[in-house]
């Protein structure tokens, strides 16, 4: 394993999204044990940066995160993130009130089991509350030791510039890939800019740039990706064609395309550290590779060109709870 630095917080180049072991996947319903024996292989193979959330489960993610790493909370770094489940009673879907932040901390304390979070990330920019004020509580939290850093997930530049200017922004978490380049509207110059660190989740395109998905006959009939437009009929099939472009350089380098996706993404950034999320060990084993995928600039720039696959990531009311879009999701959509 290799190590990097979100800003001043060093984590191991590859994280574990841990969310599909609780939330909205198939295979979510495995076992604890299950679970727990994949985050000790992680913890094995020098994985230190795990990535969680209140509204995993909701709240089971958590509780599972803290029993795994029972013993070995100061090895590694632990984050989560507050703002899309209220405790206050507001209508939502997003709270980031500083009565709702202080609750949601709490919560996430007591079921992970520790006296601090590393990394506590704002899930979704609330437009009800300025962004200032917003951190002005988590810097409060800092002080009071609850938590170390502070994250933003699919924010905009103009929040995280004013973010950063009342407090260091460790890191930004936003969906990023070789099939989903959102950040490429500035976003990621302005990281570089402000020395923030890049976390994307669903670096393997929610399983499609893997090349294990074919069809959605393995997927549960609840499964969330059966709601995303790439997995609808016709864009799957168009996808899985376009996939062959990037298991040409697989085959070139001499990796799965999974490793391939992962190792673009550390060809990228050096302060990035991608979290892919698998509930086995098999995958975990074959991601972490991905640290020794060395790839030449011809092969990155290949990358960078892919023909981007059909559908977008999210449907249209849930992408409305990213910050670029500037308005709210109804209640009823499920984000992460």
């Amino acid at each position: 394993m290799r190590y990097i630095k979100l800003r001043d917080l060093t984590v191991s180049a590859v994280g574990l999204g841990c969310m599909g072991m609780s939330h909205i996947y198939t295979g979510r319903d495995q076992s604890d044990a299950e679970s727990i024996r994949t985050v000790h292989r992680a913890l094995e193979l020098g994985v230190t940066h795990f990535d969680s959330a209140e509204i995993y489960g909701p709240f089971k993610n958590e509780i599972l995160l803290g029993k795994a790493l029972k013993g070995r909370r100061d090895d590694v770094v632990v984050t989560s993130k507050f703002g899309m489940i209220t405790h206050t009673g507001n209508p939502g879907p997003l709270d980031s009130s500083a009565a709702n932040i202080r609750a949601a901390v709490e919560g996430s304390l007591r079921r992970l089991d520790t006296d601090y979070i590393d990394l506590y990330y704002q899930h979704r920019v609330d437009p009800s509350v300025p962004i200032e004020d917003v951190i002005g509580t988590l810097t409060e939290l800092i002080d009071e030791g609850k938590i170390r850093h502070i994250g933003l997930s699919e924010a905009g530049p103009d929040t995280i510039r004013r973010a950063n200017a009342v407090h260091p922004i460790t890191a930004l978490q936003s969906e990023y890939s070789l099939w989903t380049r959102d950040g490429e509207d500035g976003t990621l110059d302005l990281l570089s800019e402000l020395g923030i660190g890049f976390v994307p989740y669903s670096p393997l395109g929610r399983g499609l740039l893997s090349g294990t998905i074919r069809s959605l006959e393995s997927l549960d009939a609840d499964d969330w990706r059966r709601t995303n437009p790439r997995f609808a009929d016709g864009a799957l099939a168009t996808n899985l064609q376009r996939l062959e472009e990037v298991e040409a350089v697989a085959q070139e380098v001499g990796a799965t395309c999974s490793q391939l996706a992962l190792a673009w993404l550390l060809a990228k950034g050096a302060d990035w550290s991608p979290i892919p999320g698998t509930i086995r060990i098999s995958h975990l084993e074959e991601d972490l590779a991905a640290v020794d995928v060395r790839l030449t600039p011809e092969q990155v720039l290949v990358l960078d060109n892919v023909t981007q696959p059909e559908g977008d990531h999210h449907t249209a009311a849930q992408a409305k709870a990213f910050d670029r879009a500037n308005s709210l999701a109804p209640a009823s959509q499920p984000h992460v």
